[in-house]
């Protein structure tokens, strides 16, 4: 294993868009069935902080059936799946009204989203999804998101936040994703049972050895232990995401860290928008081709998005949110994720954005291919941008 004790650890303060997981066992106290009413409002005191210096910030929450089963009265043990669903229903209407009450304290509207894995695997659902997050982050809300257990089953769920959490702060660009848990970061051993146990700081790269320390699920209310957090942190830190994990038992876990609190930074040698380009140059299988004038084609090699107006022909069978190359008459320019199903883009070709609703029937998007989307082959280095058409 590589010494990690030379490495500086990150700010608190210097990140933009943070992605906060909340487990069912820091929200509901385990032998009550009720909800820890003083820690989650000193957890929205730093949701404040982070917000008030202008900074985005998400919430994946756990605890719908932890509070569900409560208020149902469903015995302790396993639920079934039924009861499970059931008991996910009830605890989602709760979960939103308490996130939604202690946000509005500090002046923050919170907005509910729940996701299955599909709608972060499929990938129109993934756009979807990803543009209602982005839109209420601009309007400074905050989401929060759970996993939706109400028609979730084994072969179609996460099984645990954590993995949700890292997918989520993928998406939506985030540059670093907190994981509150009941230990305060990963260490070489079970500390609970291993004396000589060291706590590991600072993970550079996560390594088998990494991977070798963490155990299996640590409660029965959360899903997840330190194997799907190292996981966690593997889908986030490819993504660009920095990672910590935390002790959330106690009040203000965000101020703890900043106060430089024992916790374990997984670092990314990248940023969420170098690997989001990456991403799209290099692992996704372009479905078509657009061809652009000279005017579209210096626009793009100056930062602008892809407007209709600037593309001249397309080939190929691609829908909304598959990756296209892009190119002109010569050479090959990058590739790009598409706004529009191919039939609607041919309708719209060659002409402005402001006519797409008439033409169209509905308010697409004005870009062809949004600059987020775009992977010019300058901004991805020694990734091969090979030709579909």
């Amino acid at each position: 294993m590589a010494s990690v004790t030379a490495v500086t650890t990150p700010r608190l303060n210097t990140f933009k868009r943070v992605v906060l997981k909340v487990g069912s066992a820091l929200l509901v106290d385990r032998a009550r069935g009720r909800l820890n009413h003083a820690w989650l409002a000193a957890l929205a005191e730093d949701v404040a902080d982070l917000h008030a210096r202008g900074a985005d910030v998400l919430v994946v929450s756990s605890g719908a059936i932890a509070l569900g089963r409560s208020v149902l009265g469903l015995p302790s043990g396993a639920l079934k799946l039924e009861e499970s669903q059931a008991a996910a229903a009830v605890g989602q209407i709760a979960l939103a009204r308490i996130w939604s009450e202690v946000l509005a304290h500090h002046s923050i509207t919170a907005g509910q989203i729940l996701v299955t894995l599909a709608d972060t695997e499929e990938r129109r659902r993934y756009l979807n999804a990803r543009a209602t997050t982005l839109k209420l982050l601009e309007m400074r809300a905050v989401p929060v998101i759970n996993e939706n257990d109400t028609v979730a089953t084994s072969e179609i769920r996460y099984g645990d936040n954590d993995r949700l959490a890292a997918r989520v702060a993928t998406m939506i660009g985030a540059d670093l994703l907190v994981l509150f848990s009941d230990i305060d970061g990963l260490y070489s051993a079970p500390p609970a049972t291993d004396p000589s146990a060291r706590h590991i700081p600072v993970v550079e790269r996560i390594t088998p050895a990494i991977e070798a320390m963490a155990g299996g699920p640590a409660s029965e209310l959360s899903r997840g232990g330190m194997r799907t957090k190292v996981e966690a942190a593997k889908i986030a830190t490819a993504g660009g995401t920095h990672m910590v994990i935390a002790d959330g038992r106690v009040k203000n876990p965000l101020r703890r860290i900043a106060d430089g609190g024992f916790c374990t930074w997984f670092l990314t040698p990248s940023n969420p928008a170098t690997a989001r380009k990456t991403w799209i140059a290099g692992a996704l299988e372009p479905r078509g081709t657009l061809f652009v004038d000279d005017g579209a084609a210096r626009a793009l090699q100056s930062g602008a998005s892809l407007l209709p107006v600037g593309v001249r022909r397309i080939e190929g069978a691609f829908a909304r949110g598959d990756a296209v190359t892009i190119r002109d008459e010569r050479r090959i320019l990058g590739r790009g994720l598409v706004a529009y199903d191919i039939d609607d883009a041919a309708r719209i070709i060659g002409r402005p954005s402001r006519e797409i609703e008439a033409i169209l029937g509905y308010p697409g998007r004005a870009e062809m291919v949004h600059r987020d989307d775009l992977a010019l082959s300058a901004d991805t280095g020694p990734v091969e941008l090979k030709d579909a058409s």
